[in-house]
Protein backbone atom coordinates (compact mmCIF):
# COMPACT_ATOMS: atom_id res chain seq x y z
CA UNK A 1 0.00 0.00 0.00
CA UNK A 2 0.76 3.70 -0.58
CA UNK A 3 1.94 5.89 2.16
CA UNK A 4 -1.52 6.92 2.77
CA UNK A 5 -3.40 3.41 2.77
CA UNK A 6 -6.51 4.71 0.65
CA UNK A 7 -4.71 2.90 -2.75
CA UNK A 8 -2.26 0.34 -3.84
CA UNK A 9 1.08 1.65 -4.95
CA UNK A 10 1.93 3.12 -8.24
CA UNK A 11 4.33 0.41 -9.89
CA UNK A 12 3.30 1.21 -13.67
CA UNK A 13 2.87 4.58 -16.16
CA UNK A 14 -0.55 4.43 -16.07
CA UNK A 15 -0.85 4.93 -12.30
CA UNK A 16 0.03 8.14 -11.20
CA UNK A 17 -2.38 9.59 -13.81
CA UNK A 18 -5.17 7.28 -13.40
CA UNK A 19 -5.12 8.25 -9.69
CA UNK A 20 -4.89 11.74 -10.63
CA UNK A 21 -8.77 11.41 -12.28
CA UNK A 22 -9.64 9.16 -9.54
CA UNK A 23 -9.08 12.01 -7.46
CA UNK A 24 -10.39 14.64 -9.58
CA UNK A 25 -13.33 13.15 -10.09
CA UNK A 26 -14.02 12.20 -6.46
CA UNK A 27 -13.24 16.00 -5.92
CA UNK A 28 -16.19 16.79 -7.96
CA UNK A 29 -18.29 14.44 -6.53
CA UNK A 30 -17.96 15.72 -3.18
CA UNK A 31 -17.75 19.47 -4.44
CA UNK A 32 -21.38 19.05 -6.45
CA UNK A 33 -22.53 17.10 -3.09
CA UNK A 34 -22.49 20.05 -1.06
CA UNK A 35 -23.24 22.42 -3.74
CA UNK A 36 -27.14 21.02 -3.63
CA UNK A 37 -27.19 19.69 -0.07
CA UNK A 38 -26.19 22.77 1.58
CA UNK A 39 -28.09 24.93 0.25
CA UNK A 40 -31.02 22.57 0.63
CA UNK A 41 -30.15 22.15 4.33
CA UNK A 42 -30.53 26.20 4.37
CA UNK A 43 -33.75 26.51 3.12
CA UNK A 44 -35.20 23.63 5.10
CA UNK A 45 -34.24 25.58 8.00
CA UNK A 46 -34.93 29.14 6.87
CA UNK A 47 -38.42 28.28 5.13
CA UNK A 48 -39.55 25.50 7.86
CA UNK A 49 -43.13 25.72 8.81
CA UNK A 50 -43.76 28.36 11.29
CA UNK A 51 -40.95 30.69 10.57
CA UNK A 52 -40.97 34.46 9.64
CA UNK A 53 -38.80 34.31 6.61
CA UNK A 54 -40.11 36.46 3.85
CA UNK A 55 -42.03 34.63 0.77
CA UNK A 56 -43.35 37.29 -1.48
CA UNK A 57 -42.38 38.01 -4.57
CA UNK A 58 -40.51 34.21 -5.27
CA UNK A 59 -38.25 34.27 -8.14
CA UNK A 60 -39.35 31.81 -10.95
CA UNK A 61 -36.46 32.22 -13.63
CA UNK A 62 -32.70 33.26 -13.67
CA UNK A 63 -31.48 32.72 -17.18
CA UNK A 64 -27.78 33.49 -16.18
CA UNK A 65 -28.15 31.11 -13.13
CA UNK A 66 -29.85 28.13 -15.29
CA UNK A 67 -26.71 28.84 -17.85
CA UNK A 68 -24.25 28.58 -15.36
CA UNK A 69 -25.31 25.59 -13.96
CA UNK A 70 -25.98 23.57 -16.95
CA UNK A 71 -22.94 24.54 -18.67
CA UNK A 72 -19.98 24.94 -16.19
CA UNK A 73 -20.59 21.28 -14.74
CA UNK A 74 -20.90 20.53 -18.78
CA UNK A 75 -17.44 21.81 -19.43
CA UNK A 76 -16.06 19.68 -16.73
CA UNK A 77 -18.00 16.98 -17.72
CA UNK A 78 -16.56 16.84 -20.63
CA UNK A 79 -13.25 17.16 -19.72
CA UNK A 80 -13.36 14.42 -17.19
CA UNK A 81 -14.50 12.50 -20.19
CA UNK A 82 -11.83 13.23 -22.49
CA UNK A 83 -9.06 12.60 -20.10
CA UNK A 84 -10.76 9.46 -19.51
CA UNK A 85 -10.77 8.29 -22.92
CA UNK A 86 -7.30 9.17 -23.75
CA UNK A 87 -6.11 6.87 -20.85
CA UNK A 88 -8.37 4.57 -22.37
CA UNK A 89 -7.16 4.12 -26.08
CA UNK A 90 -3.68 4.80 -25.07
CA UNK A 91 -3.94 1.67 -22.79
CA UNK A 92 -5.92 -0.25 -25.45
CA UNK A 93 -3.87 0.69 -28.28
CA UNK A 94 -1.97 -2.27 -29.35
CA UNK A 95 2.14 -0.92 -29.45
CA UNK A 96 3.62 -0.73 -32.61
CA UNK A 97 7.23 -0.56 -30.92
CA UNK A 98 9.78 -3.47 -31.63
CA UNK A 99 11.15 -2.89 -28.32
CA UNK A 100 8.09 -4.09 -26.61
CA UNK A 101 8.03 -7.34 -24.50
CA UNK A 102 5.25 -9.28 -26.12
CA UNK A 103 3.85 -11.89 -23.58
CA UNK A 104 0.78 -13.82 -24.34
CA UNK A 105 -2.08 -14.86 -21.86
CA UNK A 106 -4.54 -18.04 -21.59
CA UNK A 107 -7.25 -17.44 -18.58
CA UNK A 108 -8.72 -20.87 -17.84
CA UNK A 109 -10.98 -22.51 -15.15
CA UNK A 110 -8.67 -21.07 -12.54
CA UNK A 111 -5.35 -19.48 -13.08
CA UNK A 112 -3.78 -17.73 -15.30
CA UNK A 113 -1.03 -18.77 -18.07
CA UNK A 114 1.71 -16.86 -19.21
CA UNK A 115 4.20 -17.24 -22.05
CA UNK A 116 7.09 -15.11 -22.89
CA UNK A 117 8.27 -15.02 -26.29
CA UNK A 118 11.60 -16.59 -25.87
CA UNK A 119 9.57 -19.71 -24.14
CA UNK A 120 9.56 -19.20 -20.84
CA UNK A 121 6.03 -20.62 -19.35
CA UNK A 122 4.51 -19.71 -16.14
CA UNK A 123 1.04 -20.51 -14.19
CA UNK A 124 -0.14 -17.54 -11.52
CA UNK A 125 3.33 -15.89 -12.07
CA UNK A 126 4.88 -12.82 -14.53
CA UNK A 127 7.85 -12.07 -14.23
CA UNK A 128 8.50 -8.47 -16.31
CA UNK A 129 11.66 -6.35 -16.32
CA UNK A 130 11.31 -2.47 -15.42
CA UNK A 131 11.64 0.18 -17.89
CA UNK A 132 10.60 -1.85 -20.90
CA UNK A 133 6.71 -1.71 -22.50
CA UNK A 134 4.92 -4.99 -21.83
CA UNK A 135 2.02 -6.19 -24.38
CA UNK A 136 -0.08 -8.69 -23.19
CA UNK A 137 -2.29 -10.56 -26.25
CA UNK A 138 -4.71 -12.44 -23.80
CA UNK A 139 -7.72 -14.55 -24.66
CA UNK A 140 -9.92 -17.38 -22.56
CA UNK A 141 -10.27 -20.98 -22.73
CA UNK A 142 -13.48 -21.23 -21.25
CA UNK A 143 -15.78 -18.42 -19.48
CA UNK A 144 -14.77 -14.73 -19.47
CA UNK A 145 -12.12 -13.65 -17.08
CA UNK A 146 -10.72 -10.38 -16.62
CA UNK A 147 -7.01 -9.70 -15.52
CA UNK A 148 -6.49 -7.05 -13.14
CA UNK A 149 -3.25 -5.61 -11.84
CA UNK A 150 -4.46 -3.14 -9.57
CA UNK A 151 -0.67 -1.67 -8.50
CA UNK A 152 -0.73 -0.90 -12.60
CA UNK A 153 -3.77 0.25 -12.73
CA UNK A 154 -4.69 -2.36 -15.54
CA UNK A 155 -7.93 -4.34 -15.58
CA UNK A 156 -9.27 -6.07 -19.00
CA UNK A 157 -11.78 -8.66 -19.34
CA UNK A 158 -10.34 -11.81 -21.51
CA UNK A 159 -12.82 -13.76 -23.86
CA UNK A 160 -13.43 -17.04 -25.06
CA UNK A 161 -13.16 -16.63 -28.83
CA UNK A 162 -11.28 -13.52 -29.09
CA UNK A 163 -7.81 -11.85 -28.53
CA UNK A 164 -7.55 -8.55 -26.75
CA UNK A 165 -4.29 -6.40 -26.11
CA UNK A 166 -3.31 -4.29 -23.11
CA UNK A 167 -0.19 -2.58 -22.72
CA UNK A 168 1.66 -0.98 -19.99
CA UNK A 169 5.23 -0.43 -18.36
CA UNK A 170 6.26 -1.17 -15.12
CA UNK A 171 8.11 1.37 -13.10
CA UNK A 172 8.88 -0.30 -9.85
CA UNK A 173 10.77 -3.04 -8.87
CA UNK A 174 8.42 -5.76 -6.66
CA UNK A 175 5.97 -8.29 -6.08
CA UNK A 176 2.75 -7.36 -7.29
CA UNK A 177 -1.12 -9.22 -6.76
CA UNK A 178 -2.40 -10.70 -9.83
CA UNK A 179 -6.37 -11.28 -9.50
CA UNK A 180 -9.32 -12.53 -11.81
CA UNK A 181 -11.84 -9.69 -11.03
CA UNK A 182 -14.92 -11.50 -13.23
CA UNK A 183 -16.51 -14.17 -11.84
CA UNK A 184 -15.60 -17.39 -13.49
CA UNK A 185 -16.88 -20.06 -11.57
CA UNK A 186 -16.44 -22.18 -8.39
CA UNK A 187 -12.71 -21.17 -7.99
CA UNK A 188 -12.97 -18.09 -8.88
CA UNK A 189 -11.36 -16.75 -5.56
CA UNK A 190 -8.10 -18.77 -5.57
CA UNK A 191 -7.62 -17.39 -9.34
CA UNK A 192 -4.55 -15.11 -7.94
CA UNK A 193 -0.87 -14.66 -8.59
CA UNK A 194 2.13 -12.24 -8.44
CA UNK A 195 3.83 -10.49 -10.83
CA UNK A 196 7.40 -9.90 -10.21
CA UNK A 197 9.13 -6.59 -11.29
CA UNK A 198 12.70 -6.85 -11.52
CA UNK A 199 15.58 -4.62 -13.03
CA UNK A 200 16.32 -5.47 -16.27
CA UNK A 201 19.78 -7.44 -15.77
CA UNK A 202 17.82 -9.75 -13.28
CA UNK A 203 14.93 -10.00 -15.53
CA UNK A 204 17.97 -11.36 -18.18
CA UNK A 205 19.52 -14.09 -15.24
CA UNK A 206 15.90 -14.48 -14.94
CA UNK A 207 15.21 -15.51 -18.72
CA UNK A 208 18.73 -17.86 -18.88
CA UNK A 209 18.13 -19.63 -15.32
CA UNK A 210 14.21 -20.84 -15.85
CA UNK A 211 15.52 -21.75 -19.88
CA UNK A 212 17.96 -24.10 -18.80
CA UNK A 213 16.08 -25.00 -16.27
CA UNK A 214 13.14 -26.33 -18.31
CA UNK A 215 12.89 -30.36 -17.68
CA UNK A 216 12.67 -31.16 -21.73
CA UNK A 217 14.35 -29.50 -25.36
CA UNK A 218 10.98 -28.65 -26.39
CA UNK A 219 10.27 -26.71 -22.82
CA UNK A 220 13.09 -24.37 -24.42
CA UNK A 221 11.38 -23.89 -27.22
CA UNK A 222 10.63 -19.83 -28.53
CA UNK A 223 7.14 -19.76 -28.72
CA UNK A 224 7.88 -19.18 -32.43
CA UNK A 225 10.19 -22.35 -32.70
CA UNK A 226 7.26 -24.39 -30.67
CA UNK A 227 4.65 -23.01 -33.23
CA UNK A 228 7.02 -24.20 -36.09
CA UNK A 229 7.05 -27.92 -34.28
CA UNK A 230 3.60 -28.16 -33.99
CA UNK A 231 3.55 -26.86 -37.62
CA UNK A 232 5.51 -29.58 -39.21
CA UNK A 233 3.86 -31.99 -36.64
CA UNK A 234 0.23 -31.81 -37.56
CA UNK A 235 2.07 -31.46 -41.35
CA UNK A 236 0.21 -28.25 -42.35
CA UNK A 237 3.71 -28.36 -44.52
CA UNK A 238 1.70 -30.40 -46.82
CA UNK A 239 -0.47 -28.37 -47.90
CA UNK A 240 0.87 -25.09 -47.34
CA UNK A 241 4.47 -26.18 -48.92
CA UNK A 242 4.55 -23.66 -52.27
CA UNK A 243 4.88 -26.74 -54.25
CA UNK A 244 1.69 -28.68 -53.56
CA UNK A 245 -0.31 -25.62 -54.35
CA UNK A 246 -2.87 -26.61 -52.65
CA UNK A 247 -2.75 -23.52 -50.29
CA UNK A 248 -1.10 -20.46 -50.08
CA UNK A 249 2.12 -20.13 -48.66
CA UNK A 250 2.04 -18.31 -45.02
CA UNK A 251 5.33 -16.77 -45.51
CA UNK A 252 4.69 -12.73 -45.41
CA UNK A 253 0.80 -13.60 -44.22
CA UNK A 254 0.77 -11.87 -41.17
CA UNK A 255 -0.32 -8.50 -40.96
CA UNK A 256 -1.67 -8.52 -44.77
CA UNK A 257 -4.89 -8.05 -46.14
CA UNK A 258 -6.48 -11.27 -47.69
CA UNK A 259 -9.73 -11.48 -50.06
CA UNK A 260 -12.00 -14.04 -48.86
CA UNK A 261 -14.52 -15.98 -51.36
CA UNK A 262 -17.63 -13.99 -49.96
CA UNK A 263 -16.06 -10.51 -50.92
CA UNK A 264 -14.68 -9.34 -47.88
CA UNK A 265 -10.66 -8.42 -47.69
CA UNK A 266 -9.95 -9.07 -44.35
CA UNK A 267 -6.74 -8.34 -41.77
CA UNK A 268 -4.19 -11.43 -41.57
CA UNK A 269 -4.09 -10.79 -37.63
CA UNK A 270 -4.19 -12.73 -34.59
CA UNK A 271 -8.28 -13.71 -34.80
CA UNK A 272 -8.01 -13.74 -38.53
CA UNK A 273 -5.31 -17.12 -38.17
CA UNK A 274 -6.99 -18.06 -34.98
CA UNK A 275 -10.35 -18.15 -36.89
CA UNK A 276 -8.85 -19.89 -39.76
CA UNK A 277 -7.69 -22.80 -37.93
CA UNK A 278 -10.52 -23.20 -35.92
CA UNK A 279 -13.49 -22.65 -38.18
CA UNK A 280 -11.82 -22.69 -41.92
CA UNK A 281 -14.61 -22.43 -43.75
CA UNK A 282 -15.23 -19.03 -42.27
CA UNK A 283 -12.51 -17.47 -43.99
CA UNK A 284 -12.45 -19.36 -47.24
CA UNK A 285 -9.62 -17.73 -49.85
CA UNK A 286 -10.46 -16.84 -53.36
CA UNK A 287 -8.55 -18.97 -55.93
CA UNK A 288 -8.22 -22.27 -53.65
CA UNK A 289 -10.70 -24.85 -52.32
CA UNK A 290 -12.30 -25.39 -48.75
CA UNK A 291 -10.03 -27.91 -47.78
CA UNK A 292 -8.69 -27.34 -44.76
CA UNK A 293 -10.27 -29.37 -41.97
CA UNK A 294 -10.87 -28.10 -38.20
CA UNK A 295 -8.20 -28.10 -35.74
CA UNK A 296 -10.42 -27.48 -33.05
CA UNK A 297 -10.55 -29.29 -30.19
CA UNK A 298 -7.37 -30.92 -31.49
CA UNK A 299 -4.69 -28.32 -30.54
CA UNK A 300 -5.70 -25.68 -27.47
CA UNK A 301 -5.73 -21.54 -27.48
CA UNK A 302 -1.48 -21.83 -26.22
CA UNK A 303 -0.51 -23.93 -29.23
CA UNK A 304 -2.69 -21.52 -31.28
CA UNK A 305 -0.94 -18.76 -30.13
CA UNK A 306 2.27 -20.47 -30.98
CA UNK A 307 1.30 -21.46 -34.38
CA UNK A 308 0.52 -17.44 -34.83
CA UNK A 309 3.71 -16.95 -33.37
CA UNK A 310 5.58 -18.74 -35.62
CA UNK A 311 3.50 -17.58 -39.05
CA UNK A 312 4.84 -13.93 -37.32
CA UNK A 313 8.29 -15.28 -37.63
CA UNK A 314 7.96 -15.91 -41.10
CA UNK A 315 6.35 -12.54 -42.51
CA UNK A 316 9.69 -11.33 -43.90
CA UNK A 317 9.88 -13.50 -46.41
CA UNK A 318 9.00 -14.00 -50.14
CA UNK A 319 5.23 -14.25 -50.70
CA UNK A 320 5.11 -14.56 -54.24
CA UNK A 321 6.46 -18.41 -54.05
CA UNK A 322 3.05 -19.83 -55.42
CA UNK A 323 3.04 -17.04 -58.00
CA UNK A 324 -0.92 -16.47 -57.36
CA UNK A 325 -0.99 -14.12 -54.55
CA UNK A 326 -1.12 -11.15 -56.96
CA UNK A 327 -4.25 -9.37 -55.20
CA UNK A 328 -5.14 -9.34 -51.30
CA UNK A 329 -6.35 -13.10 -50.90
CA UNK A 330 -5.38 -15.01 -48.02
CA UNK A 331 -4.62 -17.99 -46.16
CA UNK A 332 -7.12 -20.86 -45.19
Amino acid sequence: MNSGGLMPEQASNFAQEMDLLYYVLIGLTVFFALLVFVPMLYFVVKYRAGSKADRTRPTYHNLKLELAWSLIPLAMGLVVFVWGAKLFVEMYTPLESENALQITVVGKQWMWHLQHPTGQRENNELHIPTGRPIQLTMISQDVIHSFFVPAFRIKRDVLPGRYVTMWFEATKTGRYHLYCAEYCGTDHAKMTGWVYVMKPEEYERWLVASKWGAVSDAARDTMAEAGERLYNDMQCNSCHDPAAQNAPSLAGLFGKERRLSDGRVVTAGEDYIRRSIYKPNSMKVIGYEPIMPTYEGLIDEQEVLQLIAYIRSVRDEADDLTGRETTPEGDS
